[in-house]
């Protein structure tokens, strides 16, 4: 069998989304099923998942999702893809170009909703000499386009969405996925040093015209070593602002984080106690900044600083 994705050609992949096990890829720790009748689909994997391992169909598979598409009707006037897991169809059919985005969007709502033994904060992690970097912060701050220019600058990617850490060891747990990018930031990325391969281009979707970068091989490689957090940023871009950074006291740094928690009440004092030794070994800052040339060398020298 294939080691990797990529080993597949297109019109095996093709055939292995309409099998019963659909194609079984390992992110991370997890194993997720994917099955689909839809072209898109198959190219959008292909060519964004292209390093990831394959678990055979004897693995365990934690995450079994569909993206399909709608009835006969349908795949003639105004194409549909439709998102399921285990069954159930949680978010209304989207417009049949947005399928890949749409999947992406899928596995963040499963793991974020089903992975309940992290803590699970909204945030970009990526892993420099050892020690993890959490960004945490809503949609539209440039976290993920920062998180992009740093991974091709040579940090690991942990995951562009989700920091997970473990509730008995407080280590951040890798998700290498590939990295959401919307409007402006898709042409931004698509231009910086170390050759970034962009998937499918969405257009018209609630989010804007969105794509997704493929995620580093080394990053995939290494997605079952987990990393020492180390460093808290909560990042504000805002075009034409100079470069800011401030540091926070522990209380600033816990309530933000909270802020920016998908499970945190859920997990109650568990949780509570999860977030409080996490602050505690971390450094929190505050950045905002107006270019990547502002804040990218500025964190490499904090982090290369305090590591």
């Amino acid at each position: 069998m294939p080691a990797t994705l990529g080993e597949l050609s297109i019109g095996e992949v093709r055939a292995h989304l309409l099998s019963r096990e659909g194609v079984r890829l390992r992110m991370g720790r997890f194993v997720a099923g994917i099955r689909s009748n839809l072209p898109a689909v198959a190219d959008g994997l292909s060519e964004l998942y292209h390093d990831y391992p394959l678990a055979d169909a004897q693995a365990f598979c934690d995450y079994p999702v569909e993206v399909t598409a709608g009835g006969p009707l349908r795949r003639l006037v105004r194409p549909q893809a439709i998102f399921r897991f285990e069954g159930m169809q949680p978010f209304k059919p989207l417009p049949g170009n947005q399928a890949v985005a749409m999947l992406e969007w899928g596995l963040n709502w499963v793991f974020t909703n089903h992975a309940q033994h992290y803590l699970i904060i909204h945030a970009a992690v990526l892993e420099r000499d050892g020690f993890g970097l959490i960004m945490a912060a809503p949609p539209g701050s440039g976290k993920s386009t920062l998180c992009a220019a740093l991974a091709l600058r040579g940090w690991r990617l942990l995951s562009d969405e989700l920091a997970m850490i473990g509730l008995d060891d407080g280590l951040l747990m890798p998700l290498p996925r590939p990295v959401s990018l919307k409007n402006q930031s898709i042409d931004i990325v698509r231009q910086l040093p170390g050759q970034p391969v962009i998937g499918p281009i969405a257009h018209d979707t609630a989010k804007g015209t969105v794509a997704h970068m493929r995620a580093p091989r080394a990053s995939v490689e290494a997605a079952l070593t987990p990393v020492q957090p180390r460093w808290i940023l909560f990042p504000q871009f805002a075009a034409g602002h100079a470069l800011d950074i401030e540091a926070h006291g522990k209380a600033h740094t816990f309530m933000q984080l909270v802020s920016n928690s998908f499970n945190y009440p859920r997990l109650g004092v568990t949780g509570f106690e999860a977030m409080g030794r996490l602050v505690d070994g971390c450094d929190g800052y505050t950045a905002r900044y107006g270019s990547l040339d502002q804040i990218v060398p500025a964190l490499e020298s904090i982090c290369t600083r305090s590591a």
